[in-house]
């Protein structure tokens, strides 16, 4: 089964928009399937990542806040 990439982000986040393109670079080695949530209509999600943003999970486990390091994002992902 392949890993769930799942990344809190928000529309016009200049760091969200760098991780995704690192997400596609490296789904392009190690399939997995992205699930994005936009936070910014959840009062939930904006209180716990808001300032965090982006925030990135891996099988639901916080990998990545910020940026992603991509050898590390690989590291992670070929252990799954």
């Amino acid at each position: 089964m392949k890993p769930r990439v799942t990344i809190y982000g928000k529309p016009e986040c200049c760091l969200c928009d760098q991780a995704l393109e690192v997400l596609e670079e490296v789904r392009k080695l190690v399939p997995f399937e992205i699930e994005k949530r936009d936070i910014s209509g959840d009062a939930d999600l904006i209180e716990r990542y808001g300032l965090d943003i982006p925030v990135i999970l891996i099988d639901g486990q916080v990998a990545f806040r910020h940026r992603i390091d991509k050898a590390r994002l690989i590291t992670l992902l070929d252990g799954q």
